[in-house]
């Protein structure tokens, strides 16, 4: 079938990865490009010996020249090809979040073939982040299928807000924004807080304000497995942001200590465990960082469980190491808060921190605390967020938990 697209070469090196499974093209692997086009249109990727392998939104804005969306040169990219696209992501949430649909993620970007976009619902309320070029041409009628779709399935959504507000759309050349989507049936003028229940617990999410789109959704499973080990215990939440961890702690929990440096998070994480009538949470506004070394050099060991979980120490490649030295310093000395036999339970959610690395990092932090781990679970993110197998960049949480010995 004769393509109409504008056409792009590539390299050797380039074809390996696209067949490994990945879906960028880097500017510097492209060798030709045939054809006229305007940043964020299909184009077409080819081997350099004419082998079709794939099309994408192109934008001379960025390092990652293309994004692939579909390798089925059948395809035709018009609204019922999106429609199809965004059924499947909304039918495969249905499967494997069950009762759990009502707050997930939808559309996790490459992993769902829509590069660049990331679609959470809380309730009956979208929040949506547009990180490509491509997808912000197309977002009026993606907007408008995923409302229908949704109401499809017995949600009517009541609102979408465009959480644009982050620093990577500039390398798209995009702006940065935030507000309420504008359409027809859609609300434009709620307070920015939404409610919802996750493992049986009540949440306020801030959704114009609260890191990321409001609220960490990946983490929904991990925080359950807290739970059930935490009964009876004394524990201390480091990094608590806004309380997911601590309050998941505190239904059996004796007591919990979430502690984190930014106070307006920990005052909507006291305002969540007054919601849900938790009274076995102190609150304390500190550097982890210091609060640790501090209680570390007085030999404390008040807790019998400690989660650690931080924001990303990296971003970047260049950053590895130096967030490995972040992230065995608060294990380590983590490990020799715990009196032999307390529980630990540690995560990173940086691509580049490899689970491999992380792993080695927690074997030294052990060897240097003169401690064994005894492992009791290893996990990921929740299946909201799944994993593309050949694009690393969607493997990115590591979470285990430990009996220190």
């Amino acid at each position: 079938m004769e393509r109409s697209y504008p056409r792009v070469t590539v390299s050797g090196k380039c074809e390996r990865f696209i067949k490994s499974g990945h879906i960028w093209v880097y500017f510097d692997e492209i060798k030709n490009i045939d054809g006229a086009y305007e940043n964020g249109d299909i184009v077409d990727v080819y081997t350099e010996r004419g082998r079709f392998l794939g099309s994408g939104y192109i934008n001379d804005y960025s390092k990652i020249r293309v994004r692939i969306i579909s390798k089925n040169a059948n395809d035709r990219f018009d609204e019922a090809f999106y429609r199809r696209r965004v059924s499947y992501a909304l039918d495969y949430r249905l499967t494997v979040m069950g009762e759990d649909f009502s707050s997930c993620r939808l559309i996790f970007g490459e992993a769902d073939s829509f590069p660049g976009l990331t679609v959470d619902k809380f309730e009956d309320i979208l929040v949506v982040q547009v990180l490509s070029l491509g997808i912000e041409r197309i977002k009026d009628m993606l907007f408008s299928i995923l409302t229908e779709e949704l109401s499809r399935r017995g949600t009517k959504i009541r609102a979408i807000y465009e959480r644009n507000d982050v620093k990577v759309r500039e390398l798209e050349g995009l702006t940065q924004f935030k507000g309420f989507y504008h359409a027809e049936g859609l609300r434009d003028d709620l307070d920015g807080i939404v409610r919802i229940k996750e493992n049986g617990i009540l949440y306020d999410v801030d959704y114009m304000n609260g890191q990321k789109t409001g609220f960490f959704l990946d983490q929904k499973y991990n925080r359950l497995a807290v739970s059930k080990i935490a009964k009876d215990k004394r524990v201390l939440d480091c990094f608590t942001h806004t309380g997911a961890f601590a309050l998941n702690a505190a239904r059996g929990a004796s007591s919990v200590t979430a502690v984190d440096i930014s106070r307006s998070a920990l005052d909507m994480a006291r305002h969540n465990a007054a919601l849900n009538g938790f009274e076995n949470i102190d609150f304390v506004c500190a550097d982890v960082f210091e609060l640790l070394t501090q209680m570390a050099g007085e030999k404390r060991q008040d807790y019998d469980m400690i989660i650690l979980d931080p924001p990303a120490f990296t971003k970047s490649r260049d950053t590895v190491r130096s967030a490995e030295r972040g992230y065995k310093e608060i294990n380590l000395k983590a490990m020799r808060l715990l009196k032999r036999g307390g529980y630990l339970a540690t995560c990173s959610c940086s691509h580049f921190m490899r689970d491999d690395l992380f792993r080695k990092m927690l074997f030294s932090a052990a060897q240097d605390a003169g401690v064994s781990l005894r492992q009791i679970e290893c996990r990921q993110q929740c299946a909201d967020h799944p994993i593309l197998w050949g694009v690393e960049e969607t493997d990115y949480l590591k979470f285990y938990i430990f009996q220190v010995v």
